[in-house]
């Protein structure tokens, strides 16, 4: 199906809602992970950041990485996330807002949002004017 080229301004506001609603969970997820994730993961380093205080070398810090594969790996997602939820947002930047794919995907969602019961949250968050 051909997405569809012109929506109304109340699906136009709905889009942009839901499209904010997405941006400000992703921020959440991404300060969640950094204030649970990124903690424990460098508290798992703390015996390899005492040795590269005094000698830091390429080599300290790779073993660092080898004996502790958690904290690696906790500091890895946390970094990965934040890049891509950072590209993600400076790709809506750069191209000046949402594609029509994307709007049409956005009105999708929101036509099964608006399916759903009215006591579901989401529901009434969209028909909240």
């Amino acid at each position: 199906m051909t997405p569809k080229t012109t929506y109304s301004a109340t699906e136009e506001a709905d889009i942009k809602k839901l499209y904010k609603t997405r941006v400000y969970g992703r921020w959440i997820l991404v300060l969640i992970s950094w204030l649970t994730l990124m903690p424990w993961g460098l508290w798992q380093f703390r015996e390899t950041i005492s040795l590269c205080q005094e000698h830091c070398t390429w080599s300290a810090i790779r073993l660092g990485m080898e004996f502790n594969p958690l904290g690696t790996l906790a500091i890895t997602f946390c970094i990965g996330f934040l890049a891509s939820v950072l590209v993600w947002q400076s790709s809506y930047i750069l191209r000046g807002g949402l594609s029509e794919k994307e709007k049409y995907y956005f009105n999708q969602e929101i036509k099964k949002i608006r399916a759903k019961e009215k006591n579901n949250f989401f529901r009434r968050w969209l028909d909240d004017k």
